[in-house]
């Protein structure tokens, strides 16, 4: 199916619901249904199947957990036995699946089983909430339907609330475009001693990707016609998540550690902002598709309850808590934002931008931010969010212009957040960041244009796992970008991720890079390592 087809069957689905009820969640809700069939009276009316006749392994997704706390862990599956197809070879009906969690790989010690229902509806998607569990433990889990068994998983309840743990260490990881290459970072990361790791947005690319994968140029098979166009549709983004997800080092990776999970731009389409489309279409056809892609990523994440969308919408930001040493703040700054200011890119900035009305996070997002940072008793508070933070010149002359997209296109945004944290008295402040397809390290100052006022805090950019194809350690914009940020202590533009160790009295941030990714199995390398200190903040080298 073509583009213009695709726009077509939303522009369809949206005018048989209509433009004033569609732009409500319930209305939404029933575009959604009429666009991709599905049963006005919910999950519960689909036929169950004998899973003893799935004859294909349904498991070719692997296994995930995610959003650990100090008594609970969430599960993840999806059934697919051929992934690449509609369907994923699987009937509209509901399957049985098993479930498992032992203290050990051998399963001889479970501590919890139980079964849970994957429906059609969910594209035979699984997510069990386990709780009732002890903290600060690490557990194993699968799955079981028919006679078949997933993949064994790795996971971990977090410390208790309070509890007076010395250390955490957990990976940061962004921007896995397929068809720019091979995922051997999530390989190495598999291999990481870390406890958890948080994924920072563009999981899947909207873009076309061909028959040979790309970059990855594969000779050994082809990928079907279908995914050779734009994700705009239900079955489009289950697809693409069917693709992305059957890739053996991502697998891996999601096997050995709990994910946190959030979205960037792409998982829907490129730098969209709220409910306004990186192209000119109607509100409502975008929300369509907006709803779509929400509904793909819940049902393909490690993600619970209370995350699962309502037509457009879907509740993302969230707390989590480890111990007394970290409280974690996980940000969505694409659906609640103001579209960016002059037509986006890198601009010059003025009063469009500069405007105190804009947003990056919405004001309720912003006030349940500033107000968890009042009650936070942690030494480190870390705000795991997408686009760059940190003022970020392109030159060094005042001719300088600013991203759009990032917090430089609302820096009053930004201020009301950096305040917030000062009016908390929030010390130890890191944000986790992606999208940019480079490593940096920022000092957060209080005052960007004075490069001696107090340090706030520390931003960790972590690279791309793949988008940007190979990279190079020092890209083009490297001297101007370095000269005209004096708080940019780090900068690389290798693919990779970063590993950050949270304790009591410093944190230290390594950046691992591999030096290719158009082709397989490239070994993993720390292009550089930094402290900062309890108290005491500041990017240093280690």
């Amino acid at each position: 199916m073509t583009y213009s087809s695709h726009q077509q069957e939303m522009r369809d689905a949206a005018r048989h619901v209509g433009r004033r009820r569609f732009l409500t969640v319930t209305g939404a809700a029933a575009a959604l249904a009429f666009s991709v069939g599905l049963p006005a009276a919910g999950t519960a009316s689909a036929a169950e199947l004998d899973a003893r006749r799935i004859s294909d392994d349904p498991f070719t997704l692997g296994i995930a957990s995610g959003d650990p706390l100090p008594d609970s862990v969430l599960l993840w599956t999806r059934l697919a036995p051929r992934p690449y197809e509609p369907g994923s070879g699987l009937p509209r009906a509901r399957v049985q699946v098993r479930w498992e969690l032992a203290r050990d790989e051998r399963f001889s010690r479970i501590v919890r089983r139980g079964t849970a229902t994957a429906h059609p509806e969910f594209d035979h998607s699984v997510h069990v909430e386990v709780k009732g569990l002890e903290a600060d433990r690490v557990f194993y889990y699968r799955f079981r339907t028919g006679a078949w068994t997933s993949p064994v998983g790795r996971t971990r309840t977090a410390p208790a609330r309070g509890a007076r743990n010395s250390a955490l260490s957990l990976a940061a990881v962004s921007c896995q475009a397929y068809h720019d290459g091979y995922f051997t970072a999530y390989q190495h990361l598999a291999r990481e001693d870390v406890d958890v790791v948080f994924h920072l947005g563009d999981y899947l690319y909207e873009y076309a990707v061909n028959a040979t994968g790309g970059a990855r140029n594969h000779t050994d098979h082809t990928l079907p016609a279908h995914f050779d166009k734009e994700t705009i549709t239900l079955e489009d983004y289950r697809l693409r998540y069917g693709l992305y997800k059957s890739d053996p080092d991502l697998r891996a990776a999601h096997a050995a550690h709990p994910f946190v999970v959030t979205w960037d731009d792409h998982e829907t389409e490129n730098n969209y902002a709220g409910d306004i489309p990186e192209n000119g279409v109607p509100p409502e056809e975008f929300l369509l598709r907006r709803a779509a892609a929400y509904r793909a990523y819940w049902e393909n994440q490690p993600l619970r309850t209370p995350q699962r969308p309502t037509g457009p919408d879907m509740k993302l930001y969230r707390r989590l808590h480890f111990g007394a040493l970290a409280q974690f703040d996980i940000l969505d700054t694409r659906q609640y934002r103001s579209d960016q200011a002059y037509g986006d890119g890198w601009q010059k900035p003025g009063p469009q931008s500069e405007d105190p009305s804009r947003t990056m996070t919405g004001a309720a997002q912003e006030r349940w931010l500033l107000s968890g940072w009042h009650t936070s008793r942690a030494t480190w508070n870390v705000v795991p969010q997408q686009v760059t933070f940190a003022r970020r010149r392109d030159v060094p002359t005042d001719a300088y212009k600013l991203s759009m997209d990032a917090w430089d296109g609302y820096p009053a945004s930004r201020d009301r957040v950096l305040k917030g944290a000062e009016a908390a008295a929030i010390h130890n402040l890191m944000v986790l960041t992606g999208d940019v397809h480079v490593g940096y390290g920022f000092d957060l100052k209080q005052d960007f244009d004075d490069p001696s006022s107090r340090t706030v805090g520390t931003e960790i950019v972590a690279t791309s796992i793949t988008s940007g194809k190979d990279g190079s350690d020092r890209p083009g914009s490297w001297n101007n970008q370095m000269r005209a940020n004096p708080h940019m202590k780090f900068f690389n533009g290798r693919r990779g991720y970063a590993v950050i160790t949270l304790g009591r009295e410093r944190a230290r941030a390594d950046y691992r890079t591999v030096s290719a990714v158009t082709t397989p199995g490239a070994p993993v390398a720390t292009a550089g390592s930094f402290v900062t200190e309890v108290g005491n903040q500041g990017l240093t080298p280690a």
